[in-house]
């Protein structure tokens, strides 16, 4: 008599024959095993997030789009992370490879698919990496400015060649650390994560201490549940505004699955991590949003939310006048904290995710190298590491509009390979998903529904950026420079993805990375 069984794991036994990562295609890489733990993977997560550096850039943005709706937009935006974020626990569990989107993608709808949706991946990471480090080396100027309480060392800060020298060398420095591997990275981001969310905590606690006093009367507000309901905004143009800004916050909780080949329990351990990373973040946001918006609201003048004076960098203008100039150096500390912790973590889900298609044959073999001592993709990193400065020194000498057009343009990217990831899970599942309830939601409803709020938001994102207003309000021939560096950016993917059909048409004919779904395993 026969019974079906679940797919075979890496290290499980079928029919007596050893599974060493190499199930349906999918291969062992070489890289550090068991080298995190459950807390050590969620983390990761949160510091690749960045939350104090997040809340501080998009909380006056925000409030600028929705007003007091504020904290509902955050709630909108966690809810398709949310369904994602269970798209990539499955997929986890049955094939826990670092490639994760990529991998993935090309398992559900074959190579050309699978390979846009891992440069979406890498091209995302470079623009953010680029962006973490510009932020970390402001504040660091910013911070040795107040420390000193000298203006002259801030002002540093405004000299092209000595932001571009901190900057080179604080990515160096990032680069070193994640080349050094997951448990050098593991030990500093405890410290650094750890820093940031006291920090917070001190900030919410301070700023419901100081609701309606002298100070701040003329502009605090009494708390309404209205603040958590999404369908009280005005317009739906404004209501997606504020939802791209909600999305971009909560980028970077899957850095954690990209770590699954190194983490204890690579099958399981990085889906639970995510959604501790979702569930830490999500709450960190409610309180923050709600006790910024209390103690100052969210008004355009004074210390409101959406000053466009203050609005870039809230905690900046906040420090002071809620913490008290002894504490609010503190939250100076987290920000530069923040943006470094993160600017290290974020390594690691591009240099993963291009060792994974170096591995399959998607890109050249070289980056395929782990170092043998670290055991980490040592030419992926440093390949990583140089691109970013690369890139940041070239536009930021070129244009500082051009710069924040880039960041901009990180939305439709995002949108593009998670929306990919959620539906490859639904297709690659096609076959279970009337097995049992748990499956029907979490392989299919689930990714089902936030594969396609989205892919939502990618079409309105795409629509919106056409008008030359979008980002810095430059255009090119009338288009909007956000629309033409994003779609030039996935269109520079598809002439690179050419040339290494080229070079490798093995991968492309789907001979490498096999698309067809593992088969049940039947035991006698």
């Amino acid at each position: 008599m026969t019974q079906l069984e679940a797919r075979p794991q890496a290290g499980d036994k079928v029919r007596g024959v050893n599974v060493t990562g190499d199930v349906g295609g999918v291969r062992d890489k070489g890289l550090g095993g068991d080298s995190v733990g459950l807390m050590g993977s969620a983390v990761i997560g949160i510091s690749t997030v960045a939350p104090v550096y997040c809340l501080t850039s998009t909380l006056g943005s925000t409030a600028g789009e929705v007003g007091v709706q504020m904290p509902a937009v955050f709630l909108a935006g966690f809810l398709p992370m949310l369904l994602v974020a269970f798209a990539y626990r499955e997929l986890n569990r049955a094939m826990p490879d670092c490639g994760t989107s990529f991998t993935w993608t090309v398992k559900a709808f074959g190579p050309r698919l699978g390979w846009m949706c891992g440069w979406g991946l890498v091209i995302a990471t470079i623009i953010v990496l680029s962006n973490l480090a510009g932020v970390a080396t402001s504040y660091f100027w910013l911070l040795a400015g107040e420390i000193s309480g000298n203006a002259s060392i801030a002002a540093l800060d405004d000299s092209k060649a000595v932001h571009i020298v901190t900057c080179l060398a604080l990515i160096a420095v990032a680069t070193a650390i994640s080349y050094r591997g997951m448990t050098a990275t593991k030990g500093v981001q405890y410290a650094l994560v750890g820093l940031q969310l006291v920090v917070l905590a001190v900030f919410v606690t301070m700023a419901f201490q100081k609701v309606g006093s002298g100070d701040f009367a003329a502009t605090s507000l009494d708390f309404s549940w209205s603040w958590l309901n999404p369908f009280a905004i005005q317009s739906f143009s404004a209501f997606t505004a504020g939802l791209s800004l909600a999305i971009f916050v909560y980028w970077g909780w899957d850095a954690c699955l990209t770590a699954n080949e190194e983490t204890t329990g690579s099958a399981k351990t990085p889906g639970r991590a995510a959604l501790v990373t979702m569930a830490v973040l999500v709450g960190t946001y409610l309180a923050t949003a709600i006790a910024a918006q209390l103690v100052v609201g969210s008004g355009d003048t004074g210390l409101g939310l959406a000053n466009p004076e203050t609005s870039d960098n809230v905690f900046a203008a906040l420090a002071g006048p809620v913490m008290g100039p002894g504490l609010g150096i503190l939250l100076f500390v987290a920000v530069l904290a923040s943006a470094v912790a993160s600017l290290q973590t974020t390594f690691i889900p591009v240099a993963r995710t291009v060792l994974a298609m170096s591995a399959y044959e998607a890109l050249p073999s070289s980056f395929s190298r782990v170092h043998p001592r670290f055991k980490t993709p040592g030419l992926a990193t440093v390949v990583a590491g140089v691109a970013t400065g690369v890139f940041y020194t070239v536009m930021t000498l070129v244009s500082e509009h051009v710069l924040v057009d880039t960041i901009y343009a990180l939305g439709l990217m995002i949108c593009f390979y998670y929306a990919l990831t959620a539906f490859a899970c639904v297709w690659y599942f096609r076959h279970e998903l009337l097995l049992s309830a748990r499956d029907f939601v979490f392989k299919g409803l689930c990714p089902a529904l936030g594969g396609t709020l989205l892919t939502a938001v990618f079409g309105k994102t795409l629509y919106d950026m056409w008008d030359p207003a979008y980002g810095s309000g430059s255009a090119v021939f009338g288009v909007g420079s956000v629309f033409v560096i994003a779609v030039g950016l996935l269109l520079l993917g598809v002439l690179i993805m050419l040339a290494m059909q080229r070079r490798s048409p093995a991968f492309f004919r789907g001979e490498v990375l096999t698309k067809e779904t593992p088969a049940l395993v039947v035991a006698d």
